[in-house]
């Protein structure tokens, strides 16, 4: 047996160097690798604030190790309260001085910069040891957590009690106060949709008051009241949460079967297989024109089946596996090498549909669909980050400490009633240049999510279609990506020309340039928001350029369209010393992206 374990570890560890698939999309995506030793060991994520003082002097990044425009937060000091009691104190303290703060959770893993405060002597109020589980209450069906309870931990309380979250984002190292405040989700159409705050029935945050009321309070938010609509999707800027309330279902089962067809109908079959299918998603292929179909859905409890979802993406990888799959992309982009791209593409993700995504029949092994499994095993995963550590042997795909994965991320949601035409779009682009988007495919495609209309002032506007988007970034922010146009066309066609909402906690500047003026009750949050912290101690410049309130979400210098912090204009936005410059779209004309002086 021990033998055989071994091999199978080694036989593994060797594929796992040859078949790779990047997929980042729940969190912000992660690569691919098939790595199934038995036994696991991974080095967990750092944290991402690191202090040269005790827990003075600050610095504070996403759980990828850099901001879209590469910047580093600073905080004079971090804070950790370990009761709501703590916590209240902390921010009158801070309101009390007049001085900015910023929640932080424990991964970090929003890609914008949501968790920076202002300058240099703000004050950053982390929840991790906020952690606990409050209450399950099985008669009323809910569960409340403090704010720095994970996902995972949720799932495993409610399973314990025979209850569920119906739905949540794939990715369970969320924090609960960290996916609500980003809006974080799943997929589906059904119910009250996919989106975890939809489902929060009561809320307790801490704001800041005046001097009266002893400068913060606890403010109480059930669903008669009205704020939880803006408090549930805040963006940090309203205060902390300290406590939230959800509602859950009895436990149930689903049942899995990945479907892999042709994307000629795509854009006719989209809306429908949403309705179709409780727990639906699709994986789009587009340079080998395959679009993958996740038919998931209830079964009767007493179904056969105690099946498990350990994601490929979120397992432990090899480290040294992961330097090499990045020195070969690296090679490829710096060579232009397109062929290259495209057939590990169509290689490494011939591989995932073949291997199920690491679905397995009874916890161990893939033996045929569907799948069949109690919903706590099927919803969520995320096992890179629950291993001891190993000097970093074995990793988080994307663990900056690391040389793995480095990319953007481009998310938004289109509505229904126009997602045909995108795709359509998407796919005119594949034509006019075939291997344009081979390098999506490296990241395992374009994940496409099911999301439903929220109460949420901030949440979306109409039943969409939301779209995950992972690819290349190079270390060196003047370097052009390979087809670097035909990803910027793409993400002009989904934020401009088909109003595209962007993921909040996802996403380059760009993205959100005019995107507050998509929500049509973006005043009363706005009102909500002057309510809770008239002063804007818990606002940032950055936040307040994404809700519209100041100008500047883009950043216009040399080369920043490379990066997504700007639109190119002028072509030194592209980098002309290195052969680039900016031109019209192919397909949407009103698109300003960067190309090659070889297609001018």
């Amino acid at each position: 047996m021990q033998m055989s374990t071994k091999h199978c570890c080694f036989s593994r560890f060797l594929l796992s160097l040859h078949l790779v698939s990047r997929y980042r999309k729940a969190l912000a995506s992660t690569q691919v690798f098939l790595f199934f030793c038995v036994v696991v060991f991974s080095t967990p994520p750092e944290d991402p604030i690191k202090c040269s003082s005790g827990n003075t002097s600050c610095t504070i990044t996403n759980s990828y190790g850099m901001f879209p425009d590469r910047s580093i937060c600073h905080a004079s000091q971090v804070l950790y309260p370990t009761t709501e009691q703590e916590l209240v104190s902390m921010v009158a303290s801070a309101v009390r001085g007049k001085t900015k703060m910023k929640v932080a959770t424990r991964f970090s893993h929003s890609i914008p910069k949501l968790v920076c405060p202002e300058g240099q002597n703000g004050v950053l109020i982390s929840t991790r040891y906020l952690n606990k589980i409050v209450k399950v209450d099985v008669e009323a069906r809910t569960i409340t957590v403090e704010s720095g309870v994970t996902l995972k931990d949720l799932i495993s309380e409610a399973a314990k009690a025979g209850l569920a979250l119906p739905y949540a984002p794939y990715w369970w190292g969320l924090t609960i106060g960290g996916l609500m405040g980003s809006g974080a989700h799943g997929s589906t159409l059904w119910g009250k949709g996919s989106s975890v705050h939809d489902y929060v029935v009561n809320l307790r945050i801490v704001r800041p008051a005046a001097p009266q009321e002893g400068y913060a309070k606890v403010e109480i938010l059930n669903q008669q009241h009205e704020d939880l609509n803006a408090a549930k999707l805040s963006l940090g800027v309203l205060g902390v949460i300290s406590q939230i309330t959800l509602k859950l279902e009895g436990i149930f089962k689903r049942s899995i079967t990945y479907v892999a067809k042709n994307d000629s109908d795509l854009g006719e079959q989209v809306a429908s297989f949403g309705y179709e299918h409780e727990f639906g998603d699709i994986t789009w292929y587009p340079s080998q024109r395959k679009a993958v179909y996740r038919v998931d859905d209830r079964v009767p409890i007493n179904a056969s089946g105690n099946g498990l979802y350990d994601f490929i993406p979120f397992r432990p990888t090899p480290s040294l596996a992961l330097a090499l799959l990045r020195t070969t992309e690296d090679v490829q982009e710096s060579a232009g090498d397109a062929d290259g791209k495209c057939i590990s593409a169509k290689t490494t993700t011939t591989t995932l549909v073949t291997s199920a995504y690491g679905l397995t029949n009874n916890g161990v092994i893939f033996t045929r669909y569907p799948v069949i499994g109690f919903q706590n095993r099927l919803q969520a995963s995320g096992t890179c980050l629950d291993s001891l550590k190993d000097a970093k042997i074995t990793a988080c795909a994307w663990d900056s400490r690391v040389k793995g994965e480095f990319f953007h991320q481009t998310t938004f949601s289109i509505g229904l009633s126009v997602v045909k035409d995108f795709i359509e779009d998407v796919q005119k682009l594949v034509e006019l240049e075939p291997k344009g988007l081979c390098g999506l495919d490296l990241y395992n495609g374009i994940l496409m999510r099911y999301v439903k209309s929220s109460n949420a002032y901030l949440g979306k506007q109409e039943d969409a279609l939301d779209f995950d988007i992972t690819y290349y970034r190079s270390k060196d922010p003047m370097s052009p990506r390979l087809y670097e146009d035909i990803v910027e066309e793409i993400e002009q066609l989904g934020i401009f020309k088909y109003g595209g909402l962007p993921h909040w906690g996802k996403n380059r500047n760009l993205a959100f340039e005019g995107a507050i003026k998509k929500y049509k009750n973006a005043e009363k949050f706005l009102r909500v928001k002057e309510k809770y912290d008239s002063e804007g101690l818990f606002s940032s410049t950055w936040t307040d350029q994404m809700l519209g309130l100041k100008d500047g979400v883009t950043i216009v210098k040399d080369g920043c369209a490379l990066e997504g912090l700007c639109i190119c204009s002028q072509d030194s936005h592209c980098n002309p010393s290195r052969g680039y410059y900016c031109r019209a779209g192919k397909v949407y004309k009103e698109a300003r992206v960067c190309t090659h002086l070889k297609s001018k």
